[in-house]
């Protein structure tokens, strides 16, 4: 069985109350059993922090036993060195995975730290940003949509 570690940076945890008219109004809570549902084959962890060295801490951990990461940094996508280099120093395939579509966003979200040390990016297609990061770790890249310009963004 794979084992697979879903890590979401700050402010995730607020998902559906936070702007909801951007990150849609289910929280991660509630979508994880579906996500579970699509993949009862895979075992799917979860872990989220609002605290940069408590993410790194989890990819430090699961960074040389799991089978892949899905790594949604949240805001430190943009600020953090630290945390791409701490998936950078693991060996575990790591997938950045955003809900919104950043191209779509503020121009300091363009920049990502942890796109060059991630074998793939996905985004702009809300909470199933996640399935298509775990379809993309299982080697079936055909699955992946693009992120849709001028949709919602959830």
């Amino acid at each position: 069985m794979k084992k697979f570690m879903i890590i979401n940076g700050p402010n995730l945890n607020l998902l559906s109350r936070r702007e909801p008219e951007l990150y849609g109004t289910r929280s991660f809570d509630d979508y994880l059993p579906e996500l579970r549902s699509y993949f009862p084959d895979v075992q799917i962890d979860f872990y989220q922090s609002n605290h940069e060295g408590d993410i790194i801490d989890k990819i430090h951990e699961v960074g040389f036993s799991y089978d892949g990461i899905i790594l949604n940094a949240a805001a430190y996508t943009h600020t953090s060195l630290a945390i791409a280099e701490a998936v950078k120093a693991v060996t575990t395939p790591t997938v950045e995975v955003h809900i919104s579509d950043l191209t779509l966003r503020e121009s300091f979200r363009q920049h990502s730290y942890l796109r060059p040390v991630c074998v793939h990016t996905i985004g702009g297609l809300g909470l199933d940003s996640y399935r298509y990061a775990i379809i993309s770790l299982l080697e079936d890249e055909t699955q992946i949509p693009a992120a849709q310009s001028g949709a919602p963004n959830y």
